[in-house]
Parts: C-alpha cells; sequence; structure tokens
C-alpha cells in the first residue's frame, strides 16, 4: 500500500512563466537593497537635538552652547543639532513632543519629562567649586526703601514684582514656597503689579527702576554681574533660600544603549579628563559659572519633588474648603502622589 505525502511536503513542478516573476523579484530586491542601506546610513547619522535652559535669549544660549556641542558631535561622529527656546514652556513643549533627545534643563523640568517623556537623568552641573547646589534670591535696588522681608511684607499691593515662570525653579518655585506659602501669601496677587521674564531681564529690571524686587539665583546674578557690572553694583540681595540643587541634563530612555552610554561618557569626562579638559572648561565658562558634569541618576530630581509637595501642601494649606474632609481628600491625594513619585525615583535595587 502506497503511503501519500502530506499535502504541504508534496513537490509540485512550476508552471510555465513562474519563474520570470521570480526572477524579476530578485532584480528588484537588488535594486532596492542600496536604496535601504543608504536609509539606515541617514538614519544613524540622524543629529541628535539637545534642548537648551534658556539663560538670557536663545541665540545667545546657542552661541554659548555651541563649542561643547561641537566637540560632541565629534566624539560621537554624528551631528548635533541645538534647539533653544526664549521661555520654559517652549521647552517642556519640545521635550513633551520628542523633539529632543537630551537637554540641560531644571530640576522641574527634568521631573516632567521623566515622569511623562520617558527621559532620564545622566549628569548634574557642577560649578567651579564642585558644589551640586545653589540658591534663590531676592533682588532689590541698592537704595531701595525695602531693607528686609518685613518692608517687604508690610505694604501689600505696593511693590512691583518681577519673577521666573512657573516652571523655574530659583524663579518662581522656591520663593514661592519658601516665602510666600510659608505666610499663606501667592505673589500672583500680593503685588502691586507682577511680572514674568528671565533671569538677566528681571535684574536689569530692578537696576533700572522698572521693578522693585525681583526672583533670581546666586549662578545667575554672577554671571550678570561680569556682563553687566554697572547694572549689577545697583542691585543688593534681600533674601536667600536655603541650597537647591543644580540644573541636569536628562535624556530619550528610547534611544540605543552604545548610544546613551557614548553620551554619557562624553558628558561626565568633558573638561574633567584628558588632555583637553583646560581648553573644554574654556568652552564651559561661555556657557556658565560651570566646572563640568558629574554622573547622575534619576535620583538627584527627589529634592525637586520634595520641593513642589511642599508648596502644593502649603498651598491646599492656605485655599478655602467647603469643609475639613474635602481639605483632607486633597492632602491625601498630594501625600499619595508624592510617595508614588519618590518610588519612581528611587535607584533600581541591585541584584
Amino acid at each position: 500500500m502506497r503511503q501519500e505525502e502530506a499535502p504541504h511536503l508534496r513537490h509540485r513542478r512550476a508552471r510555465p512563466g513562474t519563474v520570470w516573476p521570480l526572477r524579476g523579484l530578485m532584480a528588484l530586491l537588488g535594486m532596492l537593497f542600496p536604496a535601504l542601506a543608504s536609509v539606515q546610513t541617514v538614519i544613524a547619522d540622524k543629529p541628535l537635538a539637545f534642548g537648551i535652559l534658556p539663560l538670557g535669549g536663545p541665540s545667545e544660549s546657542v552661541n554659548a552652547w555651541r563649542p561643547m556641542l561641537d566637540d560632541m558631535s565629534t566624539a560621537l561622529q554624528r551631528p548635533v543639532s541645538s534647539v533653544s527656546v526664549s521661555t520654559y514652556e517652549g521647552l517642556a513643549q519640545a521635550l513633551a513632543e520628542k523633539r529632543i533627545d537630551l537637554a540641560f534643563v531644571s530640576g522641574l523640568l527634568a521631573l516632567d519629562a521623566v515622569t511623562k517623556d520617558r527621559m532620564q537623568v545622566i549628569a548634574q552641573l557642577a560649578n567651579d567649586n564642585h558644589s551640586r547646589s545653589y540658591y534663590s534670591v531676592l533682588i532689590v535696588g541698592k537704595d531701595s526703601p525695602i531693607h528686609n522681608l518685613d518692608d517687604l511684607f508690610h505694604h501689600p499691593g505696593h511693590w512691583r514684582y518681577a519673577h521666573g515662570e512657573v516652571l523655574s525653579v530659583s524663579g518662581y518655585l522656591v520663593p514661592e514656597t519658601q516665602l510666600f506659602a510659608e505666610r499663606k501669601l501667592d505673589s500672583d496677587t500680593y503685588f502691586a503689579t507682577v511680572t514674568v521674564d528671565n533671569h538677566q531681564n528681571n535684574a536689569l529690571a530692578v537696576a533700572n527702576g522698572e521693578a522693585d524686587v525681583a526672583s533670581n539665583n546666586t549662578a545667575d546674578l554672577e554671571r550678570f554681574a561680569k556682563r553687566f557690572p554697572e547694572q549689577y553694583a545697583r542691585l543688593r540681595i534681600l533674601w536667600k533660600s536655603s541650597p537647591i540643587p543644580h540644573a541636569v541634563i536628562i535624556i530619550r530612555s528610547d534611544l540605543p544603549p552604545a548610544l546613551r552610554d557614548q553620551v554619557i561618557g562624553f558628558v561626565t569626562h568633558y573638561a574633567r579628563h584628558g588632555r583637553n579638559a583646560a581648553a573644554e572648561l574654556a568652552k564651559l565658562k561661555l556657557i556658565h559659572d560651570i566646572s563640568g558634569f558629574s554622573p547622575a541618576g534619576n535620583d538627584a530630581l527627589i529634592p525637586f519633588a520634595n520641593i513642589q509637595y511642599t508648596l502644593d501642601r502649603r498651598h491646599a494649606l492656605s485655599a478655602q474648603w467647603i469643609n475639613t474632609a474635602a481639605m483632607q481628600a486633597r492632602l491625601q491625594k498630594i501625600e499619595t502622589d508624592h510617595n508614588e513619585l519618590l518610588r519612581r525615583l528611587q535607584p533600581p535595587a541591585r541584584p
């Protein structure tokens, strides 16, 4: 009795004319492979987009960062483009739209990017004395009648105030947390007028008599003193905060691991190691009072999470509620969200 072949194993004779379509397909693939290789090369050479925290104007920031970014391009053998905007909100939008691969950002922007936009912290700015912190300040004119905080807070609706954007840690979040919320006040309603601008323009506003008081920070004031010595001489620091961690560099988590490792190696060694360290340090001085970048992870953002938590609690405690139960529910939500955020920011446990 003859055994039958399984249908899917039977050999079938090709019908006349079926060979030529196969040869045609092979010829077509032969033409496509060089094109596909070209596409892969374009993808491999796609520029890395570096987002720049606005320090002064956008063009000024780009010019300051360009020497370091050119060195990064050489080290990575890949173009590195820059994305510089005039506002924190603009940078936050670019991060949310994934138009940025890595960026130098404030702690609050980094916190938002890490929790929402699949990015991670790879380094943190260090200044000349290798400190990882700086201070928020309030500045007034040298001859201002505001001699102390009592003078500031005994005259509601009287002074003109200039502060940073809501996403600015030193320009808004810290003064709001440590000064205004502490007194159950809102800076946006306490003063006669409020303007929002970057640190440089706010310092100029006070120096030129266009604002009575402004928020700023010690790092930007040092830079301001070098660029505008005459205007700086007209300023006086009224208040200084507790230490604030410096800004960080973040990178997209979905970039190839090898590329991320290359970027991390470049950033954390730049101006600190190698025979070109001195020349690289001179390039960093064009940006800010920077001596390099220390390796860091998402846990570097915990202090910023705590600042936001403190402000959220103080706002909740000073708000008007229909009853105590509603306030307690809000406080519990703040507590739960904060604990979950801290859990996410913690480094992974070692095996």
